[in-house]
């Protein structure tokens, strides 16, 4: 009878040891309370234990669930700060010329230029005169003239047409046609010399006089002629030498002409 009670004390002890290390190997949340031996023997499952544990200890059925893996997407983060400029990279190739733009606006008027220089008289048409143009002029010599130049004739009587300038002493033409001039000059003498007159076209002489001093210190130098002339032509009578006698205002030189008819 001892050696059975002291044999089953011995299993007693070794259940009591290993059942508790095998459930806890297995994960089985048992759970054994020392209430006796014979509710250990009975209840080696642990049900009784486990149905307690769940109403007791909820927290360590929620340890199941935590470790479970999740798999739902969390909300998107705050975006990174802006990283640092790069190195510069290579002058790429230049691209094809762009379309060409619309026009611009019109920009404003510049200023008036210079005024040009005077073109040259022009012929005055047959439409400004009627069937005859009124062209005519009388001039005198007033001033004393000798050796070779220009005689101006300053004691103008006569100039239609104002065609004849006493400051130059040459007549201008501006409308073509057949002209008439004639001229007296009388020659200051009385020192031995001779004068002579001629009348030029253009600086070319159409007609010549001369006056000798032989026994009288005065004579004239006279000439005529029909010329026609074109627009721009001058028609002046030059001293060739010797002395020419104003006279004031008697008028012993003078120099006239006119218009015979248009072309």
């Amino acid at each position: 009878m001892i050696a059975t009670g002291v044999c089953g004390v011995a299993l007693v002890l070794v259940l009591v040891v290993l059942i508790p290390v095998v459930v806890n190997s297995a994960g089985t949340p048992a759970r054994y309370e020392m209430l006796g031996s014979c509710q250990m023997v009975c209840d080696s499952h642990g049900t009784a234990a486990t149905a307690a544990a769940k109403t007791t200890n909820p927290i360590k059925d929620n340890r199941l669930v935590k470790s479970l893996p999740t798999f739902i997407q969390g909300p998107q983060g705050e975006p990174g700060r802006v990283g640092r400029v790069g190195p510069r990279g290579p002058v790429g190739e230049p691209g094809p010329p762009g379309p060409a733009g619309p026009p611009g606006e019109r920009g404003a008027p510049g200023p008036p230029g210079p005024p040009g220089i005077n073109g040259p008289t022009g012929a005055i048409s047959a439409a400004t005169y009627n069937t005859i143009p009124k062209i005519a002029f009388y001039a005198g010599l007033k001033k004393q003239h000798e050796g070779y130049e220009v005689l101006k004739f300053d004691d103008v009587v006569t100039n239609l047409g104002n065609h004849y300038d006493p400051s130059t002493g040459k007549f201008t033409c501006s409308i073509p046609g057949i002209y008439f001039f004639v001229y007296h000059v009388l020659m200051r003498g009385g020192d031995g010399t001779s004068m002579w007159a001629d009348l030029c076209k253009n600086n070319q002489v159409r007609a010549s006089a001369i006056a000798q001093d032989a026994d009288q210190n005065y004579d004239y130098a006279s000439n005529s002629v029909v010329l026609h002339l074109e627009p721009g032509d001058e028609i002046y009578i030059k001293l060739d030498g010797g002395k020419a006698h104003g006279g004031n205002n008697n008028k012993y030189s003078t120099f006239s002409g006119f218009m015979l008819y248009a072309d």
